[in-house]
């Protein structure tokens, strides 16, 4: 059977995600891929008459376990479709499955998944190739914030910032969940979900450096995501960069496998699958012996619309902190946050590579 990607669009109120979805379909039907995009559920149950603001509370559960039973119908059926064609086939999803537990309490999610009979890692973590999550407007691009493009929109600049963070909380530990930033030009916004769609397809990409600064945390991260970070590095071939990622939050663990690939000097080819705890105890036998292991903290936040992870080191090295942005483009600034001092750009400086850092001294 041939591979079928399966990309989630989501993000929060006044994303861009409408622009966004018209974009991928000319961009990847023009390379040759049948492009499905599966409607969002939510606006659809909306209308049709289904009140998501509700105080009857059976109505509430009833519609929201109907959105979640209707959104899993429609991905299977268009799986189906898809296996049925000859040319490759990228399946885009406006808002998954995940969205819906955002709206509601844990508990509320916790009995609907129960009684359709999945779990939350089933619908999260495998069942989607990627997830793309484009911040919304009312954080760091307020000026373009608006509800006109949708009825059935109503929320304030403060309520959109909550619900675009606990859409991204959502999807947490989702191996391939990406954060799309406001971009001072909103261009490199859709230009950045294009080139992350190809990254999943297999397509080569161009080197980017991500930009990295090392930096003290002067005061406390408001709303930011904590986990701890096991990146083990494999041997492999020349130019060719294997490692294990274990993310761990919460109690839950997540394992990736990557392997970068040089093409030339502007482009490479970076591939990532989420892989079991038994695979990833039996890969580790591959460690590469010329490097150690590295173990860092990660807190994950928005800031001004832009998307930020620092990175606190525990092994090999000690008392270094790195903030990386993720997206930000080259003739962008950094609204760098108050709670940050940087003492040092290290964008570019091989040194500070991870995959340097963990080299045997």
């Amino acid at each position: 059977m041939k591979e079928i990607k399966k990309i989630v669009l989501t993000g929060g109120p006044c994303a861009g995600k409408t622009t966004a979805l018209v974009k991928v379909i000319e961009h990847f039907s023009s390379l040759g891929f049948k492009v499905f995009t599966i409607p969002e559920v939510p606006t659809l149950f909306s209308q049709s008459g289904m009140d998501y603001l509700t105080s009857n509370p059976q109505l509430f559960y009833e519609g929201e376990k109907a959105t979640l039973e209707v959104q899993l119908e429609l991905e299977n059926k268009f799986i189906r479709m898809a296996e049925t064609c000859t040319e490759p086939v990228v399946i885009i999803c406006d808002r998954g499955v995940m969205d819906i537990s955002a709206y509601m309490k844990s508990e509320m999610w916790d009995k609907i998944i129960g009684d359709i009979g999945v779990t939350t890692a089933q619908l999260r973590d495998a069942r989607y190739d990627a997830v793309l999550h484009l911040v919304s407007a009312a954080d760091g691009a307020e000026n373009y914030y608006t509800n006109s493009n949708n009825k059935h929109r109503s929320e304030g600049l403060e309520l959109a910032r909550q619900l675009d963070k606990k859409v991204i909380e959502a999807w947490t530990g989702h191996p391939h969940l990406r954060v799309i930033n406001n971009h001072e030009n909103f261009d490199n916004k859709l230009y950045r979900v294009l080139k992350e769609i190809s990254s999943v397809l297999g397509l080569p990409q161009p080197i980017v450096e991500e930009r990295k600064y090392i930096v003290e945390c002067i005061a406390d991260i408001p709303g930011s995501i904590e986990s701890e970070i096991t990146q083990t590095y494999l041997v492999a071939d020349p130019g060719c960069e294997v490692r294990l990622r274990q993310r761990s939050w919460n109690g839950k663990n997540v394992n990736v496998h990557t392997t970068k690939k040089r093409l030339s000097e502007t482009e490479q080819l970076e591939t990532e699958r989420q892989i079991s705890n038994n695979l990833y105890a039996s890969m580790l036998q591959q460690a590469d012996p010329y490097r150690q292991t590295i173990r860092k903290m990660r807190k994950s936040f928005i800031w001004k619309g832009q998307y930020f992870e620092l990175d606190t080191y525990l092994s090999p090295i000690e008392n270094l902190v790195i903030l990386e942005t993720k997206g930000v483009e080259k003739q962008e600034d950094v609204k760098f946050p108050p709670f940050i001092k940087v003492i040092k750009d290290i964008t570019g400086n091989a040194d500070y590579y991870n995959y340097n850092l963990a080299l045997r001294r």
